[in-house]
């Protein structure tokens, strides 16, 4: 019997800019959608007492996720890097309205190797909806990082 569900998949993308608003990195790639990310989307959906994903976080962990991720590794909290509020919206994929994204910005005052990135249900704690690691991106007072997540519904 074949397996029956719905799916959340997605991607991540980051721009970072110099102090002049150049691009000076940018890249792209797949999010995991962890077990805590799971559970909170269901409740929502049954509106049982869910949070909606409000914020977007960076780190300097380096641990690859893992589905029971519930944070990130190392998470910044200075320096510009802090945890923020994301704009969010609906994009189409497949089908009309399939895919939530959540956008924003960092300026920083501090440098950082960021190497890490997610979605939370709250600006401190919370759930953790999806986390990704990569290789890292140098960040230095005055530039800028956009990030963006987007999580597909199928």
């Amino acid at each position: 019997m074949a397996k029956e569900g719905v799916g959340l998949t997605g991607r991540v993308h980051m721009v970072l800019r110099d102090v002049d608003g150049n691009i000076r990195e940018e890249r792209y790639g797949p999010n995991l959608v962890v077990t805590d990310g799971k559970e909170e989307v269901a409740r929502l959906i049954g509106a049982v007492s869910g949070d909606a994903f409000t914020h977007i976080a960076i780190g300097i962990g380096t641990a690859a996720p893992a589905a029971g991720d519930t944070t990130l590794g190392s998470e910044v909290a200075s320096g510009g890097g802090s945890r923020t509020t994301c704009t969010k919206d609906v994009l189409t994929n497949s089908v009309t309205n399939d895919t939530a994204r959540f956008v924003t910005t960092y300026n920083f005052t501090a440098t950082f190797a960021v190497t890490e990135s997610g979605v939370f249900n709250s600006s401190s704690t919370g759930d953790l909806l999806c986390r990704q690691t990569f290789s890292a991106l140098n960040v230095g007072s005055g530039d800028s990082l956009t990030v963006t997540w987007q999580v597909r519904v199928g």
